[in-house]
């Protein structure tokens, strides 16, 4: 409860009536006079003035001014990471319209004056990239300038990319406590519920409050097509864009897709253009701007391409391949219609297609006493050890040590060194490495089973036979009982609603339903179908069981 000082009681806690006056005072210098903070937003500053917090709003919801406000409110400068250069480049212009003081600091700037300004105080909103907040010089200059609040923008990226090709965003529990233990305030437009889990752990604040708006697009109408054949795929990608109207982005997972499906459809007649993370930054502007200046109207493209994308008018998104997470799937369709008019969303689902984040998803890691062994020879190479030399005194394989140093780099156990080089963490004791070594063990099996869960998310979307907005929100733990009427289940007649399930049982788990399962502990039903009941545990991630069996051995006990 409230104590008495207190005026409102906001999502993470109570908050007191001077700290609502100088949020107003704030969004009236950011927003102008009159202005006010929208759905989402108030809640989202609200939260973030009490406690670590995790924000999921909607597209274009004004997440700039969300950590604007928030920044201002808590009384010192705001770090801002966010993930390329063009949305550096557009946060900081909409803050400096405000009369806010802005500035980047990135690789197209002069780093020693910018970092010389913020030490001063000179800066009020610094937007960098987690590449810098990995520079030993970068972060003391900037824990001199006493930031009060650390806001990462996108923050699907950290569990998304972190892992994989972007690492620095392993490194920013460690830029945290470097910084002084600033306010963690993170922003997204999309996070399932083990994302959201995994994004928090990994910024070092799992018990943050989380604040999460409608996910809900409904006037994106949803279809999906099953295929099994590679080049029939690709034809029918191909037929399904040139019968299309207005601007899209068809999105594919490897740049080989990106030219072969852009010289395919230029062949049908439909000018396209294809973009990939790997292209020269000259390049890849050129095609954004064609395609935002509507000299464009079709973009091929792995899912580099879109973040920031903020163009009004894009009538229809295409998914070429099956996306890697329903996180990433869901982002994606969200750049179609921000103008709130009708817009479609089209995935073509191969099953084969998740064979490779299937493949990631199983084998072994590295447990507990193999880790210690890491840590113990780390700790023996002050200046660095040569990651791969490190895996077979441990007794695994290169790619599953690969797979576990993440963890170990979020735990701040280790850094990384170029050439693929490996040093002794911040936060590491070289004569007792066991602790870390369980805590990062832990870790890597928790990422194992959100890996899991993500690859059985997509299928069960792409597979559904069912109202399929139903299933998406299910997904992303916005249970719905009422089917959507703008998907293409709904429009053959097959919503399939979930309370008059053909078969249905008495005693049968229902969505939203509180569980308990002998192996997986407590857990939150999530979906039923005829033959199967998919539950989120609590510790296990998604689970799909078979209806039938849960009903024998009555695997499920009300929680």
């Amino acid at each position: 409860m409230p104590d008495s000082s207190a005026d409102l009681l906001g999502p993470c806690g109570p908050v007191s009536r001077p700290t609502l006056d100088a949020v107003g005072a704030a969004v009236t210098r950011v927003l102008g006079e009159g202005a006010d903070l929208g759905d989402g937003q108030r809640e989202a500053v609200l939260g973030a003035l009490v406690d670590d917090c995790l924000a999921v709003l909607p597209p274009a919801a004004g997440k700039t001014a969300v950590y604007a406000v928030t920044g201002m409110v808590l009384g010192g400068p705001t770090v801002v990471v966010s993930p390329t250069l063009s949305l550096h480049r557009d946060q900081v212009a909409h803050l400096v319209d405000a009369g806010v003081r802005a500035e980047v600091l990135n690789s197209t700037v002069s780093r020693d004056g910018v970092l010389r300004r913020f030490s001063a105080g000179e800066i009020e909103v610094l937007v960098t990239s987690p590449e810098q907040l990995a520079r030993e010089d970068v972060l003391d200059a900037l824990a001199a300038g006493s930031p009060t609040l650390l806001a990462v923008d996108e923050a699907h990226c950290v569990c998304d990319w972190g892992p994989d090709f972007r690492p620095d965003y392993l490194g920013l529990a460690v830029a945290r406590r470097r910084l002084g233990r600033p306010r963690v305030l993170a922003l997204t437009a999309t996070a399932s519920v083990p994302a959201r889990a995994e994004i928090l752990e990994l910024l070092g604040v799992p018990d943050a409050c989380v604040v999460v708006r409608d996910p809900d697009r409904p006037h994106i109408h949803l279809t999906a097509h099953l295929v099994h054949d590679e080049e029939a795929k690709w034809e029918r990608v191909v037929d399904e864009v040139a019968g299309l109207e207005g601007a899209g982005i068809v999105y594919v997972t490897t740049r080989a897709h990106t030219t072969l499906v852009r010289d395919r459809l230029r062949e049908a007649g439909v000018a396209a253009e294809a973009y990939d993370g790997g292209m020269k930054a000259g390049e890849r502007a050129r095609v954004q701007d064609a395609f935002m200046g509507g000299e464009v109207p079709v973009v091929v493209a792995t899912s580099a391409f879109g973040m920031g994308i903020d163009k009004p008018d894009v009538r229809w998104v295409v998914h070429g391949d099956t996306p890697t997470s329903i996180d990433a799937y869901h982002q994606e369709i969200g750049r179609a219609g921000r103008d709130g008019q009708p817009a479609r969303a089209v995935l073509f689902h191969r099953p084969q297609d998740l064979a490779r984040p299937r493949l990631f998803a199983s084998g072994r890691d590295p447990g507990r006493g193999a880790l210690t062994t890491v840590l113990t020879a780390v700790c023996r190479h002050p200046d660095g050890v040569a990651q791969d030399e490190l895996a077979e005194p441990a007794g695994v394989s290169k790619a599953g040590l690969a797979r576990a140093v993440p963890a170990l780099v979020a735990l701040g156990a280790v850094s990384r060194l170029p050439g693929r080089r490996l040093a002794p963490g911040d936060v590491i004791a070289c004569d007792d490495v066991g602790d870390l070594a369980e805590r990062g063990a832990a870790l890597i099996a928790r990422r194992r089973e959100r890996e899991q869960s993500k690859v059985e998310l997509v299928r069960r979307y792409a597979e559904a036979t069912g109202c399929r907005r139903r299933t998406l929100l299910e997904a992303l733990g916005e249970p719905r009982d009422e089917p959507c009427g703008s998907c293409d289940h709904c429009d053959a007649g097959h919503p399939g609603d979930p309370g008059n399930r053909e078969g249905a049982q008495h005693g049968d788990p229902t969505p939203g339903e509180a569980v308990r399962h002998g192996q997986w502990g407590q857990g939150t039903v999530t979906t039923v179908a005829e033959e199967s009941v998919v539950v989120l545990f609590d510790e296990g991630g998604y689970r799909t069981l078979s209806l039938p069996v849960v009903r024998e051995k009555q695997l499920l006990a009300p929680a």
